[in-house]
């Protein structure tokens, strides 16, 4: 008994470590890669192209989403991002199907599994959800809670601009601290012009002697050009490693009861489990409604079973060989941006009411996407055949691609958090 529970334990140790492993250098680069849209992307060029749904926004979203992070919590962020730089929800929500759904590492794992059959159904399934999404977003979701959403997402960036304006109008100094001191002086002597007025409300002559001569001393050590670089290349990745901090401290939690919790299913949970939440094929039933429940039942998994946009891929073969049927398959594999890990992120960017709609729309858009690849697939007469379980492959420790983009973005994520943490807590901001 004791033995079962230590190999238990060492297996889910074994499947956290490497599902981080997996997922670290993508989530890093799609946090970082947001942060830095957030800094530098304008408004007005994301309203521009972004403001309003058609299918030129819905094909550049789409290719923007097929280049960027394939993991699920940075396309969250990403899709956060545009959402704040003023992109249509409808846009949004097509991106971050396209990012977690049409990527080049999900396809070749899904090939090596599946076979080319699902590799198309996958493109077809979704190009299909994002012209689904898009529709339903853009036509059913209210306009009271698109502006509930909207509200939210103004509100999250107050902190920073009201701190920051507080530092400036403060002259460099943190004027909330000095307000009750502020009061006091300001009842024993009023300023008498509008000089003084300007200067903070502080008795600036009079402290004009003390400060030539303190300026006298360091004028040196002032005038010296050692810090220009900070005020321009550095100031600006500092505000932008701003945003990466923030992110991480916003969704961090998030993610790592994501990881724990698909680590923890992975390692008590048998493949032959899952396998038997299906209905069997050879229950006698219309075919219609054995691809309905199936499409049902694979997204109720994929909410409770995350394990990333590649890694649940593992799950999806065993539940194609257990009976599933592909448009379940299919919609068990869309549904990893419906995740509870991810409903929880969606909850914290855009509030509880906005979140419920986003989830139902993506739900009712999933489950029609995986009926319309059952009845294509099967009115064309695909045949797909089920091959023997071929075990996933993942790259671990060792000479290899994830190896390689790990001890690049392990040093720079730490660095550049470390910078944002140190930016926002200049501006008073501590998380």
């Amino acid at each position: 008994m004791g033995g079962e529970h230590s190999n238990v334990i060492f297996h889910f140790i074994d499947v956290f470590f490497n599902m981080i492993w997996q997922i670290y250098w993508p989530l890093a680069f799609g946090l970082m890669l947001s942060s830095f849209i957030r800094n530098w992307l304008p408004v007005e060029t994301v309203a521009k192209h972004l403001g309003s749904t058609s299918a030129k926004s819905l094909a550049f979203t789409t290719l923007l989403g097929v280049v960027s992070s394939s993991c699920s919590y940075a396309a969250a962020s990403l899709s956060h991002t545009l959402m704040i730089k003023k992109s249509t929800i409808a846009n949004a929500m097509a991106f971050l199907v396209s990012s977690t759904n049409l990527i080049m590492e999900m396809f070749i794992v899904l090939v090596a599994l599946l076979g080319w059959t699902f590799f198309w159904g996958e493109i077809i399934g979704g190009l299909i959800l994002i012209m689904a999404v898009a529709f339903l977003f853009e036509r059913f979701f209210p306009k009271d809670v698109e502006a509930e959403l909207r509200q939210k997402l103004e509100d999250d960036q107050k902190p920073k601009s009201s701190e920051a304006t507080t530092t400036m109008s403060g002259c460099g100094m943190d004027m909330s601290a000095m307000k009750h001191e502020g009061h006091e002086h300001m009842d024993m002597a009023k300023p008498a012009d509008k000089h003084e007025e300007s200067d903070c409300g502080m008795d600036m002559p009079a402290m004009k002697h003390e400060g030539h001569e303190h300026m006298d001393k360091h004028m040196d050590m002032d005038s010296m050009p050692s810090h220009a670089p900070l005020s321009s290349t550095m100031a600006k990745i500092s505000k932008t490693a701003g945003f990466f901090h923030m992110d991480l401290a916003m969704i961090g939690k998030e993610i790592l009861i994501g990881v724990v919790v698909s680590s923890v299913l992975i390692a008590i949970v048998p493949l032959d489990g899952w396998r038997a939440l299906f209905i069997s094929s050879d229950v006698n039933m219309p075919a219609w409604l054995h691809s309905f429940l199936d499409v049902i039942i694979g997204i109720f998994v994929a909410m409770i079973a995350y394990v990333c946009s590649v890694g649940n891929l593992l799950l999806a073969a065993a539940l194609w060989h257990g009976g599933i049927s592909f448009g379940g398959v299919i919609g068990f594999i869309l549904a990893d941006v419906l995740t509870i890990p991810m409903m929880r992120v969606y909850q914290k960017y855009y509030g509880t009411r906005p979140t419920k709609w986003m989830v139902g729309l993506l739900f009712v858009g999933i489950l029609f996407t995986g009926l319309s690849i059952d009845a294509i697939f099967s009115g064309f007469g695909v045949a797909v055949s089920s091959e023997t379980l071929r075990p996933l492959i993942q790259d671990g420790f060792g000479l290899n691609f994830t190896t390689i983009m790990n001890l690049i973005f392990i040093p720079l994520s730490i660095w550049y958090y470390q910078v944002g943490k140190k930016a926002n807590a200049g501006m008073g901001m501590s998380m």
